[in-house]
This record gives structure tokens, sequence and C-alpha cells, in this order.
């Protein structure tokens, strides 16, 4: 059934962010702090692991790296694009809208947690590639393995930062529920180049909030996301990218 992935990876979410808020009852403030460090830590690696793939070569008998003009306007003209629209501002918005509805107005770090988790989940080659199997095949397997890594992700994530981690599971049920509503249409353009472009910038993005996990909030990664969307539009570019 179309559309069943996106449903396990929401509830997932969900269930990663009450068992996430059980454990994080038996933290105290510093224990709290470090398992956040060490979860902004982990996501750097993860980041930092998709980017390397994409960018470093093979050459002879050293490693070159590769890419560097691609990532420089992917990231450059994204951002300037997502500053104009103000999407951070708007996800947080979103965030504030969902920390008053939900009961949550007392909590001072439901959004900085909602945004967070939301963009860390959200971003990356396997919500795209398994929403598109999910749309046109009704194979759902990509995202049952997204599923079981993002329960994991958002449960440590909310036994630090909080509950406001497992509302994430709304735009990750927009997000990847629009896409396998629109998979026919999607589909043809995700091409393996796409794809690899999509994973190298989403890649670089998730190093971003793994920044914002350990320093504290200095990238503004909604407003960078733009840069997605024109790594898809380079995949179809001529000349080398």
């Amino acid at each position: 059934m179309a559309g069943l992935g996106t449903l396990v990876n929401v509830c997932a979410v969900v269930a990663g962010g009450l068992s996430g808020s059980l454990v994080g009852k038996l933290f105290n403030e510093q224990q709290r702090e470090s398992v956040n460090t060490a979860c902004g830590v982990s996501v750097l690696f993860i980041g930092m692991a998709g980017a390397m793939e994409g960018m470093l070569a093979v050459s002879g008998n050293g490693v070159t790296s590769t890419r560097a003009m691609f990532v420089v306007l992917c990231l450059a003209l994204g951002t300037i694009a997502g500053e104009l629209l103000g999407l951070e501002d708007r996800l947080e918005s979103f965030g504030e809208w969902l920390k008053a509805r939900t009961g949550n107005a007392d909590d001072a770090g439901f959004v900085n947690a909602f945004v967070t988790t939301s963009l860390t989940v959200c971003i990356g080659a396997m919500a795209i590639v398994g929403a598109i199997q999910d749309g046109m095949l009704g194979d759902w397997t990509t995202l049952a393995v997204k599923s079981v890594l993002d329960f994991v992700i958002v449960a440590v994530m909310t036994s630090s930062m909080g509950k406001g981690c497992a509302f994430a599971a709304v735009p990750i049920g927009l997000f990847e529920g629009s896409i396998t509503l629109l998979a026919s249409l999607l589909r043809p353009i995700m091409t393996d180049a796409a794809m690899g472009n999509v994973s190298l910038v989403g890649s670089i993005l998730i190093f971003c909030v793994g920044v914002n996990l350990v320093w504290g909030k200095r990238v503004r990664v909604a407003n960078m996301l733009p840069a997605v969307l024109l790594a898809i539009i380079a995949a179809f570019l001529p000349g080398s990218w």
C-alpha cells in the first residue's frame, strides 16, 4: 500500500520521542547536556562521512578532493534563496504554533528541539528515494530501514533536548507523504546523478545540524534547504559539476 512507509516512519519518530522522554527523566541536567553533545558529535560524523563520499575520489595512489565549486555554488545560492524566503523563521513559527497547541507553552526548549530534530530526520537521500519507491512500487523497505535509524536518533535527542523532538513526526509525514503522492512525477527527475548530488549536499546540511547541537545554534540550516533543490537542477546542467 502506497504511503505505508511514511506511516511507519512517522510512528517510529513518535515512538522514539516517547522512549527518549521516559529515559530523559532519569538524567540530571549535566547528563542530558553530555548526551546532547554526544548526539551532536555523532551527527557531525554522519554528515562528514556522506560529504566525503561525494567529494573524495581515488586518483592513482592518492585521494583527491572534487566538486568544490558545486558545493560552494549550491550552498551559497541556496542560502541566499532560503534567507529571502525566511524558511528558518517559518519553521520556527510552525514550532511555536505546535508548542502552543500541544500544551507545551512552558517548555523553553520545545522549538529548538522540534526544528533540530525535524532537519535531522528530513534531510537526506533516504527520505526522497524511499518515498518515491513507496509511491511508485509500494516498496517501503528503504523507509523501514530509515525508520529504525530515526527511532534511535529521535530517542537519543529527546532524552537530552526534550519532547519537542517527537513532533518532528509532523514535518516528516508532510515531506515524505507529499513525495509519495507525487512519485510518478518525481521519479524521472531523480536520476543517479541527481541522487548523488542530493546525498552530498544533504550530508553537508546534516553536518551543520551537528554543529548546532555541539556548539549551540550557529547555522540557520533551514535557510540552506534550497541548496538541495539546486543540487537536483545541477544534475541536468551541461558540464562537469
